[in-house]
């Protein structure tokens, strides 16, 4: 029986991939910031663990309690909207630190299990958002895009030890927290200059007919933890795949 590992499993994709794991039968470590398993199947195969992607000490000790993992799966990440030009590089670092370098860091800390064994998946959830440009989301994207790149850098690096790197990139989906998940840092991001511009974007944005659902995110998860064919991309969600096929 395969064990997973998840960041990020407070909410959205997360709990909707921790869910989907567990219903196909492995184990899984759903992590989150704060620990509550309320919305997490009751069972021996499943385990909440604490883990801040941000803190070296939470990372090591997440993976100490959590025991031999088959796949890990970087879903951990918080939004921000605004106009770039009033975003402080403080919010920056600060989405940067939990959407990039807590990726980075959560692999480098499971690299060497997965290499020893010669057997292992890390999957790196990013975002449509790297298929296409999108407004008022420039830090948000540039923290997921240089995920991208690491990805596609890593999956070579690391194909000699047959460990396999993933991407999975999510469409637009309305029912997550994304906006949320934000919080205060995204307190007067969008000036009264940009108001009106930003208006024009929210009401595009609720025109959108195709959009992703958590369960497109979970079940892509699923594919590329699963896939043998090399494949390096996953987009999730109709809008992601029509991005993906048109850039």
């Amino acid at each position: 029986m395969k064990t997973v590992l998840i960041t990020g499993c407070s909410s959205g994709y997360g709990l909707e991939t921790a869910r989907y794991f567990h219903a196909q039968g492995w184990n899984v470590v759903a992590t989150m910031r704060t620990p509550r398993g309320d919305a997490l199947p009751r069972s021996d195969r499943m385990r909440v663990v604490a883990l801040d992607v941000t803190k070296p000490e939470s990372i090591a000790a997440a993976l100490e309690a959590s025991g031999p993992v088959d796949v890990l799966v970087n879903n951990a990440g918080v939004g921000l909207l605004g106009a770039f030009e009033v975003t402080p590089m403080s919010t920056v670092r600060d989405v940067f630190e939990t959407n990039t370098f807590g990726v980075m860091a959560v692999t480098q800390a499971v690299l060497p299990r997965f290499r020893a064994r010669k057997s292992g998946v890390v999957v790196n959830v990013t975002s449509s958002a790297t298929l296409a440009p999108m407004p008022l989301v420039a830090v948000y994207t540039a923290s997921k895009m240089a995920i991208e790149g690491f990805t596609a850098s890593l999956a070579f690096e690391l194909e000699a030890f047959n460990v396999r790197v993933k991407l999975v990139e999510p469409g637009y989906c309305p029912s997550t927290r994304f906006a949320s998940n934000g919080g205060t840092r995204m307190e007067g991001l969008l000036p009264e200059p940009y108001a009106t511009f930003a208006q024009r974007v929210f009401a595009s944005l609720g025109q959108q007919s195709a959009v992703t659902r958590e369960s497109d995110v979970a079940e892509a998860v699923w594919r590329a933890a699963n896939d043998s064919t090399g494949q390096l991309r996953f987009p999730a969600g109709p809008d992601a795949v029509a991005l993906a096929r048109s850039a």
